[in-house]
């Protein structure tokens, strides 16, 4: 490693990412569950798109959605493991500087989909159970595609600003950041600047954003459990709430840790590094692992289409 690195100078070509400091001899050893989690969630998210594709049955709003959140899964997954584990097997640290805010931008790009795409979902339980009847005329095939498409619109230009704002900082301190992936808020405070324009816009997306689509999933909530519980019988009610049960641990297992890790992030110095990067690291694997499974062990359709895969045998 040349000096350089660590050196004064200003704009670096490349950031140096450092995996997981403290646990470097372990890097090996580290990345055995991350590539098994990597390729599980391709596995499962292939998955729930093959049947949802090739079963005429699932061609409806609530799995158009699930076909946008395995792809959003999968385009995540891919921003950060492949670069990771050359990290972890290659010792391929370096990154250009232009390949660093690419990968930035996509990683909270993908975060901000997900976000808007559970806010379509919870859209579809409630127009389901709230108002079942007019369920096919309102979420008609052309509104899903527009939905779709303002998700994906949302979280381009919600995100854009990360990537430049980060290009114009001077960092003239270090390029190595102690991360193995250019998080923002990583990148950012390697700047020898005053970058409160990005912290703020960084908390301005997490409060006013995903703030705002955590508001709209509880008032979508409320109202659907207000009319499960109008539900004249026990059983009919235990149905109904059934058919949210994936969705709810789908949100739950994606707003509740990417709350805790973005104040971690901007309160690091009282939380160990190796941990936030764990945390951090895993929190990013681990829903788009689990909610193929989610909706492939909860939802009967899948269920059934993925058992005739196996077995080629009408269920």
């Amino acid at each position: 490693m040349s000096d350089s690195n660590t050196t004064d100078f200003t704009n670096p070509s490349t950031f140096i990412l450092l995996g997981i400091p403290g646990l470097e001899a372990a890097h090996v050893w580290i990345s055995i569950p991350f590539c098994t989690m990597y390729i599980i969630l391709i596995l499962g998210n292939f998955t729930i798109l093959l049947i949802v594709k090739t079963e005429p049955s699932l061609h409806g709003p609530m799995y158009y959605f699930l076909c946008m959140l395995a792809i959003t899964d999968l385009g995540l997954s891919t921003s950060i493991l492949p670069k990771m584990l050359a990290i972890f097997w290659l010792n391929a640290k370096e990154i250009d500087f232009n390949a660093c805010l690419t990968q930035m931008y996509f990683i909270h790009y993908f975060l901000e989909m997900e976000s808007g795409i559970l806010v379509a979902m919870a859209l579809d339980r409630y127009v389901a159970i709230c108002h079942p009847l007019r369920h096919s005329t309102i979420l008609t095939n052309p509104v899903v595609a527009k939905i779709g498409l303002s998700v994906v619109l949302r979280g381009s230009m919600v995100i854009l600003p990360y990537p430049f704002l980060a290009r114009q900082w001077p960092y003239c301190r270090t390029n190595i950041i102690p991360q193995p992936y250019c998080a923002h808020i990583a990148v950012v405070n390697l700047a020898c600047a005053d970058t409160r324009v990005s912290s703020y816009y960084g908390l301005f997306v997490l409060f006013c954003v995903k703030g705002l689509d955590g508001i709209f999933i509880a008032v979508s909530y409320i109202q659907i459990l207000r009319a499960i519980f109008s539900l004249p019988t026990k059983d009919a009610r235990l149905k109904t709430f059934g058919t949210c049960i994936s969705h709810l641990f789908v949100i739950l297992a994606f707003f509740i840790p990417g709350l805790f890790i973005s104040l971690m992030y901007r309160f690091s110095q009282y939380v160990p590094g190796h941990f936030q990067i764990l945390i951090a690291t895993m929190y990013h694997l681990i829903p788009p692992m689990v909610n193929p499974i989610i909706y492939g062990v909860r939802t009967k359709q899948i269920r059934d289409r993925l058992l005739w895969l196996f077995t080629h045998k009408a269920p």
